[in-house]
């Protein structure tokens, strides 16, 4: 046989079973798109021993068996990929080490929000962990002053960020 006969034998017998082929591969997998793909992968294997496919006893048959043997190491990937997922799942710390990004915002857009004077008696008392009388030295103000505007600017920061959030973030500093 020619190639281009072989070719043409080729091409029949994809017409006439590569929709069966990827029927196949779905019942065995349950997924559509696998089951595309692995009627395709199938028939180029074939296509790649089309002379001992074409020489069988039944050339469906051995393509259902070549789709059987795809779909198994299919399943049997994605079983161990599952596996190695839940692994590294199971072995991650509940607790990061690294800064929560999103409560890192939302505790700037808030500290945005409080007038200069309470944001920076905030900031400098509990970010930067400076006492009260530090706090006021920097700021040019009185200890009392440092008292009322740290007062205020926490119970604003808690009415903007939620009372949870905000004490959370002071309470850090009193441990």
């Amino acid at each position: 046989m020619t190639t281009d006969e072989a070719s043409d034998d080729f091409h029949d017998f994809f017409e006439r079973h590569h929709a069966e082929l990827s029927r196949l591969a779905y019942m065995l997998t349950g997924e559509a798109d696998a089951a595309d793909d692995l009627a395709a992968d199938a028939m180029v294997a074939l296509w790649h021993r089309w002379d001992r496919v074409r020489g069988a006893d039944s050339p469906a048959a051995y393509a259902r068996g070549v789709v059987a043997n795809l779909a198994r190491s299919r399943i049997r990937s994605t079983v161990r990929e599952r596996r190695r997922v839940l692994l590294f799942w199971s072995h991650r710390p509940d607790r990061t080490d690294g800064p929560d990004v999103a409560a890192v915002m939302d505790v700037r857009a808030a500290l945005d929000r409080l007038p200069f004077r309470k944001r920076a008696c905030v900031v400098l008392r509990y970010a930067f962990d400076l006492s009260e009388k530090d706090t006021a030295h920097v700021l040019g103000i009185s200890v009392g002053t440092v008292k009322s505007q740290t007062s205020k600017g926490t119970a604003e920061l808690q009415r903007l960020l939620g009372a949870g959030a905000a004490g959370e973030l002071v309470g850090s500093r009193n441990r």
